[in-house]
């Protein structure tokens, strides 16, 4: 079994730190804006769908790695609020797809524009901390992998 160091932890521990803080300046700028975290995560999860994925509520509970229902929560909540619409698909009927409101485009543009700075201010100290935990890995997995290859050698 592989052993941590206590700069293994370190590690680790600074990079939680630094995403669990990029989050918290998202979690409120959602607030501020009116809007639940969840609500701006799916309204930007809608928006930054790759171009060959359907603007579905399954989809968008895979994206953010919720189940259906909570997806279904959040998007009757948003679409109650007129930041985003339901349309029924083109060949399937049964298919609801969905899209963004000018309402909608427009907070979440404005979110955007404060979460870009944000990732400019705050990106390469998180950089830096995911950089030192992706090296400390590296390093860890060359340790393993020498000391399998030592113990082949003697076998």
């Amino acid at each position: 079994m592989e052993t941590l160091t206590l700069s293994d932890y370190e590690s680790l521990a600074e990079l939680r730190y630094q995403i669990r803080c990029f989050l918290s300046f998202s979690e409120q700028a959602a607030r501020a804006a009116g809007l639940e975290p969840r609500q701006h995560q799916l309204m930007l999860g809608l928006k930054g769908l790759p171009r060959n994925a359907r603007p579905t509520i399954g989809e968008l509970a895979e994206r953010l790695q919720i189940q259906h229902h909570s997806a279904v929560e959040l998007v009757n909540r948003l679409a109650a609020s007129g930041y985003i619409r339901r349309a029924r698909g083109g060949e399937d009927r049964r298919e609801v797809l969905l899209s963004l409101t000018s309402k909608g485009e427009k907070v979440l543009q404005n979110l955007s524009l404060h979460h870009r700075a944000e990732v400019r201010s705050a990106g390469p100290t998180m950089v830096k901390a995911l950089r030192r935990e992706m090296q400390r890995t590296r390093s860890s997995n060359g340790a393993r992998t020498k000391a399998s290859a030592e113990t082949r050698r003697r076998s």
